[in-house]
């Protein structure tokens, strides 16, 4: 269960594969940008595969914050060449399916002209609004290493 309701004001047609707005009451989370790397900073192959691990990699960080799927508000995708995520489109959409489910979020996806890791196809930033009962947790934990 979330506490998150979708925002569709009367007369607008209905988007496919986001919302146009979601609002929310809870515990905010923000998850800086995921690329397509996995826990051990390696790349995965191609645009679609880059996606889906962004997408893990979102679901992941939310985790730590007892945090699921459903609790996501909105999405930011950045991509370094718009032709391939339009052309990626079907698998681009069984990858998101894969980590999210059929939850859509407010969403915005822009081109880029590059990411700061180069092998970076696409980056996503995610806001979820966790409900204070869902999270059995600790507020802070700090596991960033020292320098």
């Amino acid at each position: 269960m979330t506490d998150l309701t979708i925002l569709q004001p009367t007369g607008w047609p209905v988007p496919r594969g986001y919302s146009n707005g979601i609002a929310g009451i809870g515990r905010m989370v923000m998850i800086a940008g995921q690329i397509g790397w996995d826990a051990q900073g390696r790349f995965a192959n191609g645009f679609v595969a880059q996606t889906a691990q962004a997408l893990h990699n979102v679901v992941t960080v939310l985790r730590e914050a007892g945090g699921k799927p459903e609790h996501i508000a909105r999405l930011t995708w950045y991509v370094v060449d718009i032709e391939e995520y339009r052309l990626s489109l079907p698998a681009v959409g069984l990858a998101y399916r894969g980590a999210l489910g059929q939850w859509y979020p407010a969403m915005t996806l822009v081109q880029v002209v590059a990411l700061v890791e180069r092998e970076a196809r696409v980056e996503i930033e995610a806001m979820a609004i966790v409900s204070e009962t869902a999270a059995d947790r600790p507020l802070i934990v700090d596991r960033r290493v020292s320098e």
